[in-house]
């Protein structure tokens, strides 16, 4: 867990501030589990949080019971957290109909994380929807449906929010019309919601940066403005519609930190949990720090410090924790 500073004083505006639902991705490992991530999102100075419930690139969980749940809701409700998001791991493609015998396997699968992202106490859970793998979209689609309405219970309490993607490669979920076709398929689509990740949707084409009221517009439009239920905030190291998929610190990329706390304070957002998912800083991957601690500060205070890079380098990852 990152170093400490003194602890930072806040104003009565930056108290008020600190009610946003706005956090970071955190790790979930070890003995404590639930309880490490909700003190490492704590230390961030955040009030909600997303996890993974094992590495997102492989197959090997604990069991619900290692998980140090009753002791890490201790700790959020002592420390205003809140609205845990659960991100399934990359490893499902309900998109592959090239690979029919690995569907099976997608499906048992994230029927497990649902029922682990449950246990956790959370109500939404991001999933990639899919690739189709040079079979075509329409045929990731009918896969994605028939995939989902085999996971999806009625009397579940999680929603699976399906996210906006970049359209790398051969990813569904490129336009909102995608994810609208997804959810129109699935018979209780009331389970449904969806992640827009501002960099993602930046790539693949939509005005993030200068017309981010434009977006919501099509968004809801298309699917829904009731379903978004998640915002994966991130900046982009690539132009719009570029189709790269590559996150940029807040500020430091293409879309900018005007563009950023503009969405971070929308007033149609602020029941949303806002994540962030920017790349550590450093030298070289032994020698970099996590940005969050930092970033959620700038979006408190709504003001953007060009320094913030070469701060975190120079603080070695002590970071400034918030009352």
């Amino acid at each position: 867990m990152a170093k400490l500073l003194t602890a930072v004083s806040l104003s009565s505006e930056e108290e008020e501030e600190i009610k946003m639902l706005l956090g970071s991705h955190v790790g979930m490992k070890g003995q404590k589990m639930l309880l490490g991530s909700a003190e490492e999102a704590a230390d961030y100075g955040a009030t909600t949080f997303m996890i993974y419930t094992g590495a997102p690139q492989n197959t090997r969980r604990k069991k619900i019971a290692a998980m140090n749940i009753e002791a890490g809701h201790d700790f959020m409700q002592q420390h205003n957290l809140s609205n845990i998001v659960v991100h399934a791991p990359y490893i499902i493609n309900l998109g592959n109909t090239k690979k029919p015998e690995n569907f099976k396997f997608a499906v048992a699968f994230l029927r497990d994380e649902v029922k682990r992202a449950e246990a956790l106490g959370a109500k939404q859970m991001t999933f990639h929807p899919g690739a189709h793998v040079g079979a075509g979209a329409d045929a990731a689609i009918a896969n994605i449906i028939k995939g989902l309405n085999e996971v999806i219970e009625p009397e579940q309490s999680l929603q699976i929010a399906l996210e906006t993607m970049a359209g790398k490669g051969t990813e569904v979920g490129r336009t909102f019309e995608e994810l609208a076709q997804i959810i129109s398929g699935v018979t209780y689509n009331e389970k449904l919601s969806v992640t827009l990740d501002t960099c993602h949707t930046n790539d693949a084409g939509y005005n993030v940066k200068d017309d981010f009221d434009g977006v919501l517009n099509e968004f809801d439009h298309r699917i829904g403005l009731e379903r978004l239920k998640v915002v994966h905030v991130n900046d982009s190291k690539n132009e719009i519609g570029s189709h790269k998929d590559r996150h940029a610190n807040i500020g430091f990329g293409t879309i900018g930190f005007k563009a950023l706390n503009y969405i971070v304070h929308h007033s149609s957002l602020e029941q949303i949990p806002k994540i962030m998912e920017t790349p550590y800083v450093g030298p070289d991957k032994k020698h970099a720090f996590p940005p969050y601690a930092y970033e959620i500060k700038m979006f408190k205070e709504q003001k953007f410090d060009p320094e913030t890079l070469t701060n975190i380098v120079n603080c070695e990852g002590q970071l400034p924790r918030f009352k």
